[in-house]
């Protein structure tokens, strides 16, 4: 069996990858244009690496923000596990 496992990146690499800042992440997450962590436990988040790589594609190619948002709701709607 061959487990393909999505890589977690927390948010400095979140940052360093988008060139947003902190606060324009958050807004950004509160808006629904980029997808929202996941919990690594109780006091940590990361983000899905290949999530927020989807999202910084569709800005380059210039997505509105109600086309982020779809795509955002899409992403969250996926998340599944298959093992």
């Amino acid at each position: 069996m061959n487990l393909k496992f999505e890589k977690i990146i927390r948010r400095t690499t979140v940052l360093e990858n988008t060139g947003l800042s902190k606060s324009t992440l958050y807004n950004r997450l509160k808006e629904g244009v980029f997808p929202p962590p996941i919990s690594l436990g109780a006091r940590a988040v990361g983000w899905v690496e290949s999530e927020c790589e989807k999202v910084i594609q569709a800005m380059v190619a210039g997505y509105s923000e109600q086309q982020l948002k779809d795509l955002v709701q899409e992403i969250v709607a996926s998340r599944t596990v298959t093992l």
